[in-house]
């Protein structure tokens, strides 16, 4: 009886280690597979970040190289509107000195004229033929301001303009229909092409 107390003692001890034996290695188990499923996953959450990364620098890279290429625009730009800018302004003098130069050029004939009138004036008995050189002398400066795009303004007779014309004086209308209109021109007005180069004084009815 005593015997067999004993081996069902040593039977329960041994079967004590097994299951001690069984936990421990499944235990084991256990935490090398927790290892290596949590090697992968550390592996691959680093992936991303170092991906993400790269995608900023190319990015960064990217909006740079734009910039460097907006900038070599912008300085180039500049330079070639400061060469027109100055060129222009060249251009502009040289045609208002070329423009100065022709105009007193065409007025030489006119003071050629002048003078050979004061001349003949001096010992003239013919006081028509000076009156005719006169003549011949005013239609010719006219004409040179005609080329010029200078023109006379013709006032009598058209309704009182302040665009165009300056009242010295008003008198009485010499008739109904003259009322508010110019009656006599103290000063001849001009116009160069389409703008008023001197004002007409005027003496305006009423």
């Amino acid at each position: 009886m005593e015997k067999n107390n004993t081996n069902k003692q040593v039977k329960e001890k041994d079967e004590v280690l097994e299951n001690k034996a069984q936990v421990e290695q499944a235990e084991d188990s256990k935490e090398e597979e927790k290892k290596a499923t949590s090697k992968p996953k550390s592996n691959s959450a680093k992936k991303p970040k170092k991906k993400t990364e790269n995608k900023k620098d190319k990015q960064l890279r990217e909006l740079q190289e734009r910039v460097d290429e907006l900038s070599e625009k912008y300085i180039r730009l500049s330079a070639e509107f400061d060469n027109y800018r100055k060129r222009t302004l060249k251009e502009k003098m040289e045609l208002s000195k070329n423009a100065g130069k022709q105009i007193f050029e065409n007025l030489l004939p006119v003071i050629d004229d002048l003078e050979r009138a004061i001349e003949v004036t001096q010992n003239a008995e013919d006081i028509d033929a000076v009156k005719e050189g006169m003549v011949l002398i005013h239609s010719k400066f006219l004409g040179f301001l005609r080329q010029q795009g200078v023109s006379e303004m013709d006032s009598v007779g058209k309704d009182f303009d302040t665009d165009e014309h300056e009242a010295v004086t008003k008198i009485p209308a010499p008739e109904e229909s003259m009322k508010g209109k110019v009656v006599d021109v103290i000063t001849k007005g001009y116009k160069i092409k389409d703008q008023i180069l001197r004002y007409s004084k005027v003496v305006v009815g009423e």
